[in-house]
């Protein structure tokens, strides 16, 4: 019983194949709940069917620790309820859901290492052990091997996707996994990796995050996730292509919802003075904003404005939604701090859903700014850009920038070094590219060394500053593009200035200080 994200796709698909070949006369199957129609985790309707359907253990993956009456109904239908997730428990024991067994990183009490797995990470474990138990040793036979190896790949797939710290445990699972993402033998995953146009070299975390999540995560924002989990588990080549085109679909469809809500968001919170250091938050809803879509929006927000964002859709007498955080900011602790505002509501520090009574959104907003007023400090809101250290162009070989990729996978808690050009020289016009002109592509170099290409991805305004001749400095994260045998060092731009004092709008709103 799994969740309608990457994560709980994912810890779903690891425990059904790890337990169909544990057990492969046993009725395996799989459950994700509809995101508009059920909303998150176990709910009690769903259990009830399940054991109508002749279910006797339901196993939750990536939901369920706050689930005390689902747990309850389970338990009087006669149902063993075995939750694992990952997401924040009570803070007692005592306000744990009665089930069969709980599998948590981060119980109270708990003494566990690594309390920041995601639900495909503690789903991944829990298989892992299954597959050890039923060896009767620590070592298990190579076909169990080989499948717990495939699993590693889906593992890093949901890790990677639900943004967890990329250190510990979590950084081991994806960087192994990622590795052998090629080569897990699912045609689940290989025609996904098809319609991304992942076909040649290695892929990485910015992939899964951009390309291949994104594409999984538009079937449960926009319809179903069982096709997207169908797709993972028990699925024919011909039945993959199909399904990984629909879902390829979907995403398009999710991008232009996501640009709607985004501009109107915009428009509005600039319009309610939540911009401002005297409203440290944003929290708006909608009657047509998409539930499947506003977290991503909420990200976008946080882009421009960098402050708590709540986003919601206000259907007749209730509003649901999701929220995203900046670093320093619980947003979890924020919601429970306005918990009596809030029908429901679960998540962690730096993401989560909720729901309440339309009546109560006036209320809720202005206690939740008034708790963010009180939290988030002016600084805050101010985002930083760390630079790592400064190079010069000639010292980006493909030697030296594979020397600083080695360093990944990068993510949360392990971000991408980023890196201080100074003194460059446009030598070509820079040019506005992509669907309206929303990026930015630039040649530069310095002291005669090699022209470098560079890519702003949503800086396409700046295009028209940047002449040839111009000089800048900017913060860089390099990459390297092979082709046909061919590598090049290329860039990626994520803050610029022009050194003659000008500023210029970066993508993540960040204003350079004039040189």
């Amino acid at each position: 019983y799994g969740d309608y994200d990457v994560d709980g796709m994912t810890a779903t698909a690891i425990l059904y194949h790890m337990l169909r070949h544990l057990e492969p006369g046993a009725r395996v199957g799989t459950y994700v709940p509809h995101r508009l129609d059920e909303g998150y985790g176990l709910n009690a309707e769903a259990l009830r069917h399940l054991k109508s359907d002749g279910a006797s253990v339901v196993v939750s993956v990536d939901c369920g620790i706050t689930a005390v009456e689902p747990a309850r109904v389970a338990r009087e239908a006669g149902l063993d309820l075995i939750i694992t997730d990952h997401h924040t428990p009570p803070a007692d024991v005592a306000g744990l859901p009665e089930a069969f067994a709980i599998v948590h990183p981060a119980l109270p009490g708990s003494t566990y290492g690594c309390r920041h797995l995601c639900g495909a990470g503690v789903a991944f474990k829990l298989a892992w052990r299954l597959a050890t138990m039923a060896a009767g040793r620590p070592v298990v036979d190579a076909e169990t091997r080989r499948l717990l190896l495939r699993l590693l790949s889906l593992a890093a797939l949901g890790t990677i996707a639900d943004v967890v710290p990329l250190t510990d445990e979590n950084r081991v699972i994806a960087s192994n996994g990622l590795r052998l993402v090629r080569e897990t033998g699912l045609p689940g995953i290989d025609a996904l990796i098809e319609v991304a146009g992942l076909n040649t070299g290695v892929v990485d975390a910015e992939d899964v995050g951009f390309k291949l999540g994104p594409r999984l995560n538009a079937c449960g924002r926009m319809g179903h996730a069982r096709e997207a989990v169908e797709l993972l588990t028990d699925v024919t080549p011909e039945r993959a292509a199909v399904i990984a085109r629909a879902l390829n679909e979907q995403n398009t469809s999710r991008r232009d919802t996501e640009r709607r809500i985004f501009e109107e968001a915009c428009e509005r919170a600039e319009g309610a003075g939540m911009t401002g250091v005297d409203r440290r938050a944003i929290v708006l809803a909608a009657e047509d904003w998409h539930p499947g879509v506003v977290g991503i929006v909420c990200s976008r927000l946080i882009g421009r404005f960098h402050r708590p964002t709540i986003l919601m859709q206000r259907d007749g007498d209730e509003c649901r939604g999701s929220g995203r955080s900046i670093d320093g900011f619980n947003l979890h602790g924020g919601l429970r701090a306005c918990a009596s505002h809030l029908t429901r509501f679960g998540g962690h520090d730096m993401a989560a859903g909720l729901a309440l009574a339309s009546s109560s959104l006036d209320a809720f907003t202005e206690a939740f700014i008034a708790h963010a007023n009180g939290a988030v400090s002016e600084e805050m809101l101010t985002p930083q850009l760390r630079v790592d250290c400064a190079v010069g162009i000639e010292e980006l070989t493909p030697q030296g920038v594979r020397a600083v990729l080695r360093l990944g996978p990068f993510g949360r808690d392990n971000p991408h070094p980023n890196l201080l050009l100074e003194g460059m020289r446009v030598t070509h016009d820079a040019r506005a590219i992509g669907a309206q002109g929303r990026h930015l592509q630039v040649l530069a170099q310095s002291a005669g060394a090699q022209a470098l290409r560079l890519v702003g991805w949503g800086m396409g305004d700046v295009a028209p500053r940047l002449r040839a001749g111009a000089l800048f400095d900017a913060v860089i994260r390099p990459k390297l593009n092979e082709f046909r045998g061919v590598v090049n060092v290329e860039a990626e731009v994520r803050d610029l200035r022009l050194t003659e004092g000008a500023e210029v709008r970066t993508r993540g709103g960040i204003r350079a200080r004039p040189a």
